[in-house]
Parts: structure tokens; sequence; C-alpha cells
């Protein structure tokens, strides 16, 4: 009986800590559902048990049939975005979600757009197409990503990423090889990474565990 009881306190007391982590981590979040708030909490966790076995391509030498700057994409406002204006400065492309175990990495994105500004651009384009996990509008997705992480990297508007009739024309050519010279890759999950050269190479494909801040992206950039 008093070991059943030691158990019960050591239980209720992990809940107690585990709540107010979460709590504390969340202290700035608004408009967050639970389980956004709960999923923002653990994603260092979430990362750490994923990280091993996260994909990773990279080109040598290929060089794109079609351009990558004969592009365009549609801004989550209904603007349209050419991407000749990329040219020159190094581009990192993520399908994102708001409902994801990854959605953490919307903090890490924003703060490697502001420490690398004068040589990368970030392209978010959220996507619905992973369990569901972007279920909101353009509005709604912007919104979130505003008052939540802070995000002013440009947001495009939500789209499929993966390869079916509805694949949005950008994923088209990150995962076409006779597009972009040797990558079939379609994203595994919400928050893969595909890296694109100042002049307009595919560089890497990332897994989603390949955090927007590691080594491997950030070797790169340097």
């Amino acid at each position: 009986m008093k070991y059943l009881r030691k158990i019960v306190i050591f239980l209720f007391v992990m809940l107690l800590l585990g709540t107010a982590y979460v709590l504390y981590v969340n202290r700035n979040s608004k408009d967050m559902t639970l389980r956004q708030k709960f999923l923002k909490a653990v994603y260092p966790l979430f990362v750490w048990s994923k990280k091993k076995t996260a994909a990773k391509f990279t080109n040598e030498k290929a060089t794109p049939a079609v351009s990558f700057y004969s592009l365009t994409s549609t801004l989550n406002n209904g603007s349209s975005f050419s991407f000749e204006q990329l040219k020159g400065k190094k581009v990192l492309l993520v399908n994102t979600a708001s409902n994801c175990g990854y959605t953490g990495q919307y903090d890490e994105l924003q703060k490697l757009h502001e420490q690398y500004a004068d040589k990368l651009v970030i392209l978010g384009f959220p996507a619905n197409d992973f369990k569901e996990q972007e279920k909101g509008s353009d509005e709604e997705i912007a919104q979130f990503c505003k008052i939540n992480f802070g995000v002013t990297f440009p947001l495009m508007k939500k789209s499929t990423v993966l390869k079916t009739a509805d694949q949005n024309e950008v994923y088209k050519w990150l995962s076409d090889s006779t597009k972009n010279g040797w990558n079939n890759k379609a994203p595994s999950w919400n928050f893969s990474k595909y890296l694109i050269s100042e002049d307009g190479k595919l560089l890497n494909y990332f897994d989603p565990a390949v955090s927007p801040l590691g080594k491997e992206i950030v070797d790169q950039l340097q």
C-alpha cells in the first residue's frame, strides 16, 4: 500500500511539474488550442526523438532543366509573388502547419529569417496534407503565426504540396527531377525543407526533424 501511495504521489508531482512547464512555455501564446499549447511545449523532445532518422539529401552537380526563377506563387493575401526577385539569395522553402508536433519550428524559422536576412529568404507554404493539421483559412493561419511566433517571412496561400493533381506548381518543381535536375522526393511530413542556392539550384532536402537552426542548415549559410 505504501509503495502504491508513493507511485501516486510521484505521478501527481510529475503532472504538476508538466502542467507548470506547459504554462511557462506558453506564457505569451494567444488564441492557441490546448493541443497547440501542448505541442509547443513538447516540441524539443519531439525533434530530439526523430532527429536520428531524419532524411537529408544533397545535390553536388545537377543543374535544373526548368529555371527556379521562372516560378511564381500566390501570397496568403492573394498577391502574386515572382521568384525572379529571389536571385542572389539562398531560399528555404518549408511546408507548414499549425497543429503539428513540428509547429514550434515557426519560432526557429523566424529567428533564422532575422539572423540571415541579408542572404536568405524563407518561404512558408501552409498545407493540410498530413493528418489535416492545417484546417485554418489563410487569414487565420497568418494571424496564428504572427501572434504566437512573430512570423514576418512570406507565407503563401494554402495549397497541396504532395504529388497529386492539385500539387502546388512550386512543389512540382521541387519534387520532379526533370525540372529541378535531381530530386524526386516530395515532403515526408509538415516542415520538410528545400534549400535553393543563390543561382537557383536545388541544394538540399531536409526532413522535418532537421531544425531550421541546426548545423545542417546553418552551415550552408555561413
